[in-house]
């Protein structure tokens, strides 16, 4: 079994990588710091599993997986990522993603995903399972129905302080593309500055205050 670990904090990536090596018989491990290295990796070998952060220094996870997604519909992806937001997860798996698990998941918890995902089988964290099925049935926050995919990572993105120039650089679009985005994205949401998204950002529990990236 081929797997990609991309993350791009070394010592995490480095540690998992050793961990998953280590309790996975006949596991081969391939990492990737970033987005485009992974992308780049993933064309080269076609690893049976992406094990993928959404966090990422050049585009995000979410765009990551998406490109891959577009070269080869059966890939199978599992994020592994500091982020519990049901948004986040949300558009995770609306991506294409088979499964998704927070770093604060147990080592045998990150062990059964990457098994279950091998096989083709989605799998959730037990708790964010339970939260999506509940938000299911209550139904979404009603500011944020109807935003496309790519809306809703400059909305995130926005609110956790990222500059224009920034979300450019990761989602891959100009600057003034993010910036016309921006400015529909404040009509669309009703609110008239970047304090007022960030606050709608911490209602619809995108953000949580006193947690930093």
């Amino acid at each position: 079994m081929k797997v990609l670990l991309t993350d791009d904090h070394a010592v995490v990536r480095q540690g998992y990588a050793s961990l998953l090596s280590t309790m996975l018989d006949g596991c081969e491990m391939m990492e990737a710091s970033s987005g485009w290295e992974c992308l780049t990796l993933w064309q080269q070998h076609r690893p049976d599993v992406l094990v993928l952060d959404i966090n990422l220094t050049d585009i995000s996870g979410i765009e990551t997986a998406r490109r891959i997604l577009q070269r080869d519909r059966e890939a199978r992806i599992l994020f592994f990522s500091m982020y519990d937001e049901l948004p986040m997860v949300q558009q995770a798996l609306d991506a294409g993603a088979l499964g998704y698990i927070t770093k604060s998941s147990s080592p045998e918890v990150l062990l059964e995903a990457v098994r279950k995902v091998m096989m083709g089988q989605p799998y959730v964290e037990h708790e964010l399972a339970t939260r999506l099925a509940m938000q299911r049935n209550t139904g979404m926050d009603p500011r944020l129905e109807g935003m496309t995919q790519r809306e809703f990572e400059i909305f995130v993105m926005l609110a956790r302080g990222l500059t224009p120039k920034a979300i450019a650089e990761q989602l891959c679009i100009s600057a003034k593309t993010v910036s016309n985005h921006s400015t529909l994205l404040k009509n669309k949401l009703q609110v008239s500055s970047t304090a007022e998204l960030v606050h709608l950002a911490i209602q619809c529990g995108l953000l949580k205050l006193g947690i930093s990236e």
